[in-house]
């Protein structure tokens, strides 16, 4: 398909009941209150409605302050996040000089750091495209960058990505006029097109060269003037989908938000903090002093008391009519207000599927075996093992299109293949646990000594495995030899 027509409706219509998901989660994930405010006030317009933060609207500019907002919606897509890429997984090829390049690559374009990000932010909006690029006047290697997916028109068939269709808005753009610059991917070619419109149609396509940031974009397109011919067969970009089904969408290919259905526990989880900072207000000490306590500054100037001052002379007043200084202070209900906001922290955590000991609940602070955490952190494993299921794919795919782009478009002499994404267990045993178990596992028998050495060293070649045991198997030789060492023997 050719690049969208003049005077579409922008965004595609298709897509506007996901799209209007995505900004709703997008403003929970930046843990911005002002933003939550607006998206409020834009759509909880009924009166009977009760919507988070809409309330706050309705109350003097002086009070709206007090509102406190707690983040949970993006410690949860932090935590989901943490739990694929908190370490880099395994990615092997069979060709030697690709495997080299390919970690060059990894480690060159910051990859474990993109994918991480990526992963946080198809937590909160429901998945994340993965797209590679290159730019011969910047860099000589290719781009590995992630797209949102409140900014893509994905076109699928049976379930499988074919074709996507990315825009930006550009510098220029006023409330009346849009720059946009649509990017689209399809098998073998990447289209570009620079539209000028208004914030709900695309209006007329205009040359590139008329826009600063497209211009640079003109001089590398082929014969028909809007596309590029990559020199592979594989589509340029991937959805990762952050965890399935869409329970909105049920029939839809697209991915789920880990903010679906618990969007009335963050709302809630804010009232209770609200509450929470409202009694340590409230309960702030403050002096009930007679008038004659108060300090006279002069017609219209009012009265002040010195709470500082050590002496005070003799009132007229008679002793015990109770006239004196009264203290008041409230009681802080902090056990009703913990033990609430951890429960509607532990049932979002759970209907997100995250395990409450992965967000600091059900922690005494005392060391445990990895065995325990696994145990605790079951409901967050579980939901780990799914993810990786829906992530592994498409990074595979991406990282062979970075290897063929590297092939044609820089002339490596590599033989791209499709890698091996293996995650690891998620769970880090300590040295002292991993010790014991490799004495138990000895004293069995049941061991070989290359096998302790790959448990201890995970991240070893086999050639530094091999070394490592030639060496050890060569001082525990000596030793069954001469078992008292240099010691000298009686003669």
């Amino acid at each position: 398909m050719p690049l969208p027509e003049n005077g579409a409706a922008w965004p595609p219509p298709q897509w506007a009941p996901y799209y209007a998901e995505m900004r709703l989660d997008d403003a929970w994930y930046s843990g911005d209150r002002r933003r939550l405010a607006r998206y409020y006030g834009e759509h909880e317009t009924a009166p009977s409605r009760r919507g988070p933060f809409n309330r706050r609207r309705e109350q003097p500019a002086r009070t709206r302050r007090h509102r406190l907002h707690v983040p949970l919606a993006s410690d949860i897509a932090s935590v989901s996040a943490h739990l694929l890429f908190g370490d880099m997984p395994s990615l092997r090829v069979e060709d030697t000089a690709t495997q080299a390049r390919l970690e060059t690559l990894v480690d060159e374009g910051q990859v474990q750091q993109a994918l991480h990000a990526a992963a946080e932010q198809a937590a909160a909006l429901s998945g994340v495209y993965l797209r590679a690029t290159w730019d011969r006047d910047l860099i000589d290697r290719p781009i590995l960058s992630a797209v949102q997916p409140d900014n893509v028109a994905p076109e699928f068939r049976w379930g499988m990505l074919r074709a996507a269709t990315l825009w930006r808005d550009l510098s220029g753009s006023t409330a009346s006029t849009v720059f946009r610059h649509v990017e689209r991917h399809e098998m073998g070619r990447i289209l570009h097109g620079l539209y000028e419109g208004t914030p709900d149609n695309l209006g007329r396509a205009v040359p590139l060269a008329e826009h600063p940031e497209t211009a640079d974009l003109a001089g590398s397109l082929g014969e028909d003037g809007v596309s590029v011919a990559t020199g592979i067969t594989d589509l340029t970009i991937a959805y990762a989908p952050n965890i399935g089904p869409n329970r909105l969408h049920r029939s839809s290919p697209m991915g789920r938000s880990d903010y679906q259905g618990i969007r009335d526990e963050f709302d809630a989880l804010d009232d209770v903090w609200t509450s929470w900072m409202r009694d340590i207000r409230l309960a702030r000490a403050r002096l009930i002093v007679p008038d004659g306590y108060l300090r006279d500054h002069g017609p219209g100037q009012g009265a002040s008391f010195d709470d500082d001052r050590e002496v005070w002379h003799a009132l007229k007043m008679p002793p015990n009519d109770g006239a004196g200084i009264t203290l008041a202070q409230f009681a802080i209900r902090v056990d009703e207000h913990q033990r609430t906001s951890e429960a509607l922290t532990r049932q979002a955590a759970q209907s997100a599927g995250y395990s409450a000991q992965s967000f600091g609940l059900d922690a005494n602070g005392a060391p445990i075996t990895a065995t325990e955490v696994d145990s605790r952190d079951g409901l967050s494993m579980a939901t780990r093992k799914k993810k990786i299921g829906y992530m592994r794919p498409p990074v595979a795919h991406i990282l062979h299109v970075l290897l063929q782009l590297d092939a044609v478009h820089f002339g490596r002499r590599i033989r791209p293949e499709r890698p091996r994404v293996e995650f690891g267990d998620g769970v880090a045993e300590s040295e002292q646990s991993t010790a014991t178990t490799l004495d138990l596992l000895n004293r069995a028998e049941a061991v070989s000594t290359a096998t302790k050495v790959k448990i201890l060293h995970p991240d070893w070649d086999d050639t530094a495995v091999k070394a490592e045991v030639a060496s050890i198997l060569a001082e525990t030789s000596a030793t069954t030899l001469d078992p008292v060492g240099t010691f000298p023997l009686s003669t």
